[in-house]
C-alpha cells in the first residue's frame, strides 16, 4: 500500500514453515495492497525453493541461520524501506480488506505508533485466538492477558470487543508499527529469541508516550502454536524467562522491588502445579528459566536504566491494578469484561 505519504511493507518471517506458506501466502498476496516480503530464518525444509518456484514475484530475504522471531525480524527489517511495517506470522489467514482499516487509523492518528487487528481462531472461527485476541494487557504483577482471553480461557466473539481500544501490547502475530517508532525504541530484543518480545517492545513504546491500539474492523485468522505447541516445555521456558526479563527491563524501580520477589514465589507455585498435573518437564523449565534470568540480568542493566530514563509515563494505559490470578481463581472471572479494572 503506497500513497504520497505512506509506504507499507508486510514482512512474513518463516522458519521451516513451507506448509504454512503454501496454505496462507497466496491469500495474503491476493488480499494485500502492499509489498509482501518473506524473510527466511535459515529454513531447511524447502521453503526458499518453493518460494522461488511458486511465488517468484515476491522478494525473499534469506538469512543463513535461525535467529529466532525477535532477531530474525530485526535483521530482516533493516533491509526493508517502509513507513509502516506489518509483522505477520506465516500461519495467518488474511481475508479481503484486512489491512486497510489499520493503515487508515494510523494515518488519522499520529499518536498511534502500533496497532493490531482482531485475531480470531483459524480452527474455531467464531472464537478469539489465544495470541492477541482483541488486544493485549498486563496486570500489576506482569501477567499478560487480552480482550477475549484471560489466562487460558478464550472467549467466543459476539462483537463484544468491536470498538477501537487503547491496549498495552499488540500481538506479534500481526503487528502493524511505524518504522521510525520501531527503531527509535530499539526494535525487538533479539536476546528474547521468541515469546513476549512484542510486549517488551510495546512497553517501551507506551512508556515513551506512544499509543498502541486494537482496530477490530480489521480481522485475521490465526492457527497459533505454529512453531512450538502450547504444551511445549521450551515454550514454558521462554515465557517464564522472558516475562522476568521484560519486568526487569521496564517496570519502575519502586514497583519492581516488591513485584520481583512475589513473582518468584508465584512462579514456583506455577511449577508445582505443573508437576501435580503430570508435566515434570514443564515444571523443570520454570526453574531453569529463573536460574537463567538471574544469570542474564546483568546483561540487561544498561537497557533497564535507559528505558527508565526515557519513560514519560510511569503507568501506561492497559495495566490492571491488581493480581490477575486473584480475579480468576478467587472471584471466578473468566472474561475480560468481567475483570475489575478500576483505577
Amino acid at each position: 500500500m503506497e500513497t504520497e505519504e505512506c509506504k507499507v511493507a508486510v514482512v512474513i518471517l518463516n522458519y521451516n514453515g513451507v506448509g504454512h506458506l503454501q496454505k496462507f501466502l497466496p491469500g495474503v498476496v491476493k488480499h494485500t495492497d502492499a509489498e509482501v516480503i518473506v524473510a527466511d530464518n535459515g529454513s531447511t525444509d524447502g521453503s526458499v525453493e518453493w518460494l522461488s518456484a511458486e511465488m517468484p514475484q515476491l522478494r525473499v530475504i534469506r538469512m543463513a541461520e535461525n535467529y529466532g522471531f525477535a532477531e530474525g525480524y530485526n535483521r530482516a527489517l533493516r533491509q526493508v524501506e517502509a513507513d509502516i511495517y506489518v509483522l505477520l506470522n506465516s500461519d495467518v489467514e488474511t481475508p479481503a480488506g484486512w489491512l486497510q482499516p489499520m493503515i487508515r487509523y494510523m494515518q488519522a492518528h499520529d499518536e498511534c505508533v502500533a496497532c493490531q487487528p482482531k485475531v480470531l481462531s483459524y480452527t474455531e472461527r467464531g472464537r478469539f485466538e489465544y495470541a492477541g485476541a482483541a488486544g493485549g494487557y498486563i496486570d500489576a504483577y506482569g501477567y499478560p492477558y487480552c480482550r477475549g482471553r484471560v489466562l487460558s480461557v478464550v472467549e467466543e466473539d459476539h462483537g463484544q470487543y468491536d470498538s477501537v481500544a487503547e491496549v498495552f501490547w499488540a500481538t506479534g502475530a500481526c503487528l502493524v508499527i511505524r518504522s521510525g517508532a520501531y527503531w527509535h525504541a530499539g526494535g525487538l530484543d533479539g536476546r528474547f529469541f521468541a515469546h513476549q518480545e512484542e510486549i517488551d517492545l510495546c512497553w517501551r513504546l507506551k512508556a515513551r508516550g506512544g499509543s498502541v491500539v486494537c482496530v477490530p474492523e480489521s480481522a485475521v485468522y490465526h492457527v497459533g502454536a505454529g512453531t512450538l505447541s502450547y504444551e511445549s516445555p521450551m515454550k514454558t521456558y521462554l515465557n517464564f524467562r522472558n516475562n522476568a526479563l521484560l519486568l526487569y527491563k521496564n517496570m519502575p524501580r519502586r514497583r519492581y522491588r516488591w513485584v520481583s520477589p512475589l513473582r518468584f514465589v508465584l512462579d514456583w507455585m506455577a511449577a508445582l502445579h505443573m508437576l501435580l498435573q503430570g508435566k515434570p518437564h514443564n515444571a523443570a523449565k520454570v526453574f531453569r528459566a529463573q536460574v537463567d534470568f538471574l544469570r542474564m540480568r546483568r546483561d540487561f542493566r544498561k537497557e533497564r536504566n535507559e528505558n527508565l530514563r526515557l519513560a514519560r509515563v510511569e503507568k501506561p494505559i492497559g495495566v490492571l491494578n491488581h493480581l490477575l490470578l486473584i480475579e480468576v481463581y478467587l472471584r471466578g472471572v473468566k472474561t475480560y469484561s468481567g475483570l475489575n479494572r478500576g483505577q
